[in-house]
């Protein structure tokens, strides 16, 4: 899928980060300048552009301080950062550990991801079956669903048919987990694919195709998004964009600035399980004025974060022309 994207004339993956490779490959792409994004350090890549006075740009960056380049071994990764011409990092804590190594080189410019959700709001398509299966009634979008997710919202579901829809989106699009979705879940339940006339009298709409979920997430009052109970948490921006609650596990979230953050302002939930879970929306429809301070702080919280693509660019144009 990646491959398709119309703003690169190459895509392609990176040859492994040894001596010979960073040479060859670079020689053979002869770049102006070379941009990595957030994790991305590598040394023999970033040490043959260094060499070359090719200028190298971190992007959307987030440094730690339990990483290695903090600790009293960290020599060989510290060099890493020093063939950086400049980093944008996304938080002050970044800078300032940046400092304690001596890089002065670092902008606070935050994440580029916040530009892109919010122009996808701003490009988001009508997905017409949605809008009939939702009919006018509260919905609550699941996005990047993992089994470890359904084994809590499946009790959810089952207990809310009478109150809400849910449109549920897999992380992964296989025949074994619709069917494990579908029998977990004890409600009139649907196919995107194989939807046909009635569509408001369902009460899940399972999306069994991709590339869908960031428009999705418009049509929903709440959303959950997967991923925290097991590896990782995936992208929580696209449903903030649209000023809605979220919740998500409460396992492995933490490495995730946004989620921090939305948790501290009240616009997102980590949960434990089924019955946190239950007790927090709970406390969303019984007070509506909690209801409307998550979405006011999910959507201000996107809003806010704007301009870092920009102050990137700038840069890369002032290199370029310089």
């Amino acid at each position: 899928m990646r491959k398709n994207y119309p703003g690169a004339d190459y895509i392609f993956y990176l040859p492994w980060d040894t001596a010979t490779n960073a040479k060859r490959f670079i020689k053979i792409v002869n770049p102006a300048l070379a941009i990595f994004i957030k994790y991305e350090f590598w040394y023999q890549y970033s040490k043959e552009l260094s060499n070359r006075n090719i200028p190298i740009i971190s992007a959307s960056c987030i440094f730690l301080p339990t990483q290695a380049f903090f600790k009293w071994y960290g020599s060989f990764f510290r060099a890493i950062l020093k063939n950086f011409t400049h980093f944008f990092v996304q938080s002050k804590q970044s800078i300032e550990l940046l400092k304690q190594i001596g890089i002065e080189k670092a902008t606070l410019a935050g994440d580029t991801r916040f530009d892109r959700v919010h122009d996808m709001t701003q490009q988001a398509r009508d997905i017409d079956l949605a809008a009939q299966f939702k009919d006018g009634d509260k919905l609550f979008v699941v996005g990047s669903l993992w089994p470890e997710d359904l084994e809590v919202l499946a009790i959810f579901i089952n207990e809310n048919k009478n109150s809400l829809k849910f449109i549920i989106a897999p992380h992964e699009i296989n025949e074994r987990f619709l069917k494990e979705i579908e029998s977990a879940i004890h409600v009139k339940s649907v196919r995107f694919s194989k939807t046909g006339q009635h569509l408001n009298t369902y009460n899940a709409l399972i999306i069994d195709n991709v590339g869908m979920l960031s428009s999705l997430y418009r049509y929903g009052e709440f959303a959950f998004v997967g991923g925290a109970y097991g590896k990782g948490l995936h992208n929580i921006l696209e449903a903030a964009c649209y000023g809605v609650p979220i919740f998500f596990g409460n396992k492995n979230y933490e490495k995730f600035q946004e989620a921090k953050e939305l948790i501290m302002r009240g616009g997102a939930f980590s949960v434990a399980d089924y019955s946190e879970l239950k007790t927090t929306y709970e406390l969303m429809i019984s007070r509506p004025e909690n209801y409307l301070l998550a979405c006011e702080v999910t959507k201000s919280y996107v809003i806010e974060n704007l301009g870092a693509t920009k102050k990137i660019m700038d840069y890369c144009h002032k290199l370029l022309t310089a």
